[in-house]
């Protein structure tokens, strides 16, 4: 009986240590069926960090691609922007699919020099954005540090009724 208890507690304990890995960052599982289909049919994305008070910033409409695997949205910013100053501190951003009424979710931002990533944003944004493709990033925006590139990782999910409300306190992670 005890070899029986101890081969279940191994088990148990190997199951929830795949789960976790497999469940991305922070045991997060990643985006949802809706979500992904959201991303689909969005163009845009709407972008807000926190302020150092803990408030909300004003969102702001972003172009964007997701990651190889879909886990990862990615999007690009001016260097010194508010956007890239905060997340540069450390802000989790508050992401809203398609508008201000789409889904939305708390996702950890990172700043990242990651070529796949570059690539993958120089690559997808001129398909996606045909019409506006000459005025894009372009690879010596990025090399010249005029231009960053940024990973957000999905962390939280907001309730389907989460709204923009800069000024007030940023939801808690």
């Amino acid at each position: 009986m005890k070899r029986f208890a101890t081969l279940s507690v191994l088990a148990v304990a190997t199951a929830l240590t795949i789960s976790i890995l497999t469940a991305g960052p922070a045991g997060c599982a990643g985006f949802s069926d809706p979500e992904l289909k959201a991303f689909d049919q969005a163009t845009t994305v709407d972008v807000a960090t926190v302020r150092k008070d803990g408030n909300q910033s004003k969102p702001a409409p972003v172009w964007f691609t997701m990651s190889a695997d879909r886990a990862q949205l990615l999007i690009q910013a001016h260097k010194g922007s508010w956007k890239d100053k905060r997340i540069r501190r450390g802000s989790p951003v508050i992401v809203w699919i398609g508008g201000l009424n789409g889904p939305s979710f708390v996702g950890k931002a990172e700043i990242t020099k990651d070529a796949a990533v570059v690539d993958k944003i120089l690559t997808d944004y001129p398909k996606k954005y045909t019409m506006n493709a000459l005025v894009g990033p372009s690879r010596e925006n990025f090399e010249s540090g005029d231009r960053i590139a940024i990973r957000i990782t999905p962390v939280k999910d907001l309730p389907a009724d989460f709204s923009s409300a800069p000024g007030t306190p940023a939801p808690a992670l």
